[in-house]
């Protein structure tokens, strides 16, 4: 095979891998930039990485394009005179002051945004997040400024992607769907159910190593370690299915550990959570039975009795 050919199959191994993470990490078909996402905050991020990528795109133009145009204008083959002077104060003033105006406006920018992120006061409704090899746990700890008693659950991937992965399983990862969409590897047995037009704010802390709690949707992600409690905040703005996963390489099943928010309107929420509430109450005790009354029980002994001195008789 000749050199090309290797170059052109890197290349296409290079692409391919890129789409590929770029689709695992939030599986939406040919999708190249990161999300918008459905929330309240969402938005900045995304603004601030097109903010960014327009500024890289710039530099690069007038970089390589400057370059480009030095080493085939200016080259030796046509006659070209190297200049004898090494420093021009003018420009190097002006090539240092731009970079610094840029980085000025970005962290101005980004500061911003990790205020308004931060901030998770107002918050109507609380739940605990815990990163566990390889599952999370959800738990309710309050909503609408009332506490939320015994309501909480694992959620880890589900039984059909769980099969399907095992070596030699013989199952079609392409058959692993949910309403017509491919979910292998990116469903759960029970996902987190939360109510729209809600600010939520999730404290996120790990029972074992670091974990990274990612759902490209909401517009974050944050550790969640062991020890050290977290806090983010969210609020959704359109019902729907928002699927994610640990983003952080903690053990061998790291793969196997997806995250799915379901969002749903405010009614049928609260029509969950009280079935939950309603399911997590203990039942009461039977109630023994009552004994016989004397006179039945004795009955029958009686009537024993009886019948050898009827059949001594005959």
């Amino acid at each position: 095979m000749t050199s090309g050919g290797i170059r052109i199959k890197a290349w296409v191994a290079t692409i391919c891998a890129l789409f590929a993470g770029a689709a695992w990490s939030n599986p939406e078909p040919g999708q190249l930039n990161m999300t918008r996402g459905v929330t309240e905050w969402s938005s900045e991020p995304y603004f601030l990485n097109n903010v960014a990528l327009g500024v890289c795109v710039v530099i690069g133009i007038v970089v390589f394009g400057a370059m480009f145009v030095a080493m085939f204008r200016f080259r030796k083959s046509r006659g070209a005179v190297a200049e004898k002077w090494s420093h021009n104060t003018t420009l190097e003033v002006v090539w240092t002051t731009i970079p610094v105006l840029i980085l000025i406006v970005l962290a101005y920018l980004a500061t911003g945004g990790l205020k308004t992120f931060a901030d998770t006061t107002g918050s109507q409704m609380t739940v605990k997040i815990t990163g566990y090899q390889w599952k999370w746990r959800y738990d309710y700890v309050d909503y609408q400024g009332k506490p939320v008693e015994k309501v909480g659950f694992m959620s880890k991937l589900d039984r059909e992607s769980d099969e399907t992965r095992q070596l030699k399983s013989g199952l079609d990862p392409n058959a692993v769907k949910v309403d017509g969409y491919n979910t292998y590897l990116i469903n759960v047995d029970e996902p987190l159910v939360v109510p729209v037009g809600t600010k939520i704010r999730f404290v996120i802390t790990a029972g074992d190593v670091i974990h990274s709690w990612w759902v490209p949707a909401l517009g974050w992600k944050i550790d969640a370690i062991p020890g050290i409690v977290n806090a983010a905040w969210t609020n959704i703005k359109e019902p729907g299915v928002y699927r994610g996963q640990c983003a952080e390489l903690c053990g061998q099943d790291h793969g196997f550990m997806p995250i799915v928010v379901k969002a749903v309107p405010k009614a049928e929420f609260e029509q969950w959570l009280a079935q939950k509430q309603q399911a997590a109450q203990p039942q009461p005790a039977a109630q023994p039975a009552a004994p016989a009354p004397a006179s039945s029980a004795a009955a029958p002994s009686t009537a024993q009795a009886a019948a050898p001195a009827n059949s001594h008789q005959g």
